[in-house]
């Protein structure tokens, strides 16, 4: 019997070239999006039209209106850790396996996360527009001054598997880690040298704080203004973890007024930001574009894992990674 997959995206080589294999193979019907932008409503209606299975990305919203939609459906296999575009329990009670590729992207994220500290403290993206903008007439003792790294402090919310990568590469600096997760893991912050302590004394005490949590009800908007407030007026934030875990109103006013001194954002709220957002045109504020995991292993891996997935769960096989694994029982 040929099992029917929808894919929402172009996936990485690797990806494609798995994508290729199984539809020559004759034992897959493939409904391919082939295109860097998400599938628009009618578009994504086409492809989960008498799919069996869904190779997805955060931005197919998948809940109990879309599972009703396409009764199918067997599995969701999301190409990401994270799963918040998913509603599991919807998905669960209707018993569709939920699939994410943890794992594989832990050290690149923490990279890239350790980099957006390193630029936002030493002011990089700065430095660069004052050498093309041709400012650049003499060595200066006051120029572009920024923040110290090595003896910081530096406060890690969320300490799980990104979280806990990231601050093994503060240790390279000499750091004071502290630490903040509603599930603590003393073993592992024993390991890494870590300090567990309350969210208010992290905020207070860091100079850098630096975001690894899920995105959840209890997160939502965890860094708010009260919490901004809380921090050193010199202390930077860094968020790669997901865009809505920041107030992003609170945050504009934070940088605008000085309450602290910046930020570097891998993710936003919303997401994408246009060049006139406030968060793109503050001096104060470096932003990429969700590009924590973008490597190339990184992205590989990703596509080979979420494509794994959801072969295994139309096959009768345990899939790689599954967020609801008692549907498979």
């Amino acid at each position: 019997m040929v099992s029917r997959i929808a894919v929402t995206r172009t996936l990485p080589p690797l990806g494609e070239q798995m994508l290729d294999e199984m539809e020559a193979s004759g034992a897959y019907a493939l409904r391919r999006w082939r295109n860097d932008l998400p599938p628009d409503p009618a578009s994504l209606s086409d492809l989960l039209a008498d799919a069996d299975g869904a190779i997805t990305l955060l931005t197919e919203k998948m809940n109990g209106q879309v599972f009703d939609r396409y009764p199918n459906l067997k599995v969701v296999s999301n190409l990401a850790v994270g799963h918040d575009n998913i509603d599991i329990a919807a998905a669960t009670e209707r018993g569709i396996a939920v699939c994410n590729t943890p794992g594989v992207l832990t050290d690149a994220t923490a990279d890239l996360a350790f980099a957006l500290l390193m630029a936002t403290a030493r002011r990089l993206p700065e430095a660069q527009r004052y050498v093309r903008d041709d400012q650049w007439k003499t060595w200066s003792p006051t120029l572009l001054l920024g923040q110290e790294l090595t003896g910081a402090t530096v406060g890690v919310v969320g300490f799980g598997r990104i979280g806990r990568e990231f601050a093994r590469r503060a240790t390279g600096f000499r750091m004071r880690i502290l630490a903040f997760d509603l599930f603590p893991d003393q073993a592992a912050a024993d390991e890494i040298g870590a300090t567990f302590v309350s969210l208010d004394q992290l905020l207070a005490e860091s100079d850098f704080v630096s975001l690894h949590c899920t995105l959840t009800e209890e997160t939502t908007h965890l860094i708010d203004a009260a919490a901004l407030a809380r921090m050193k007026p010199t202390a930077i934030l860094i968020n790669a973890a997901r865009g809505p875990v920041v107030d992003t109103d609170a945050l504009v006013a934070a940088l605008r007024n000085g309450t602290i001194w910046a930020a570097g954002l891998d993710v936003t709220d919303p997401e994408p930001i246009r060049s006139d957002h406030p968060l793109a045109n503050l001096e104060n504020c470096l932003v990429v574009p969700h590009i924590a995991s973008g490597t190339i292993a990184t992205r590989n891996a990703m596509a080979r894992i979420a494509i794994e997935n959801c072969v295994a769960v139309l096959t009768g096989k345990p899939p790689v990674a599954c967020v609801n694994p008692e549907v498979l029982a």
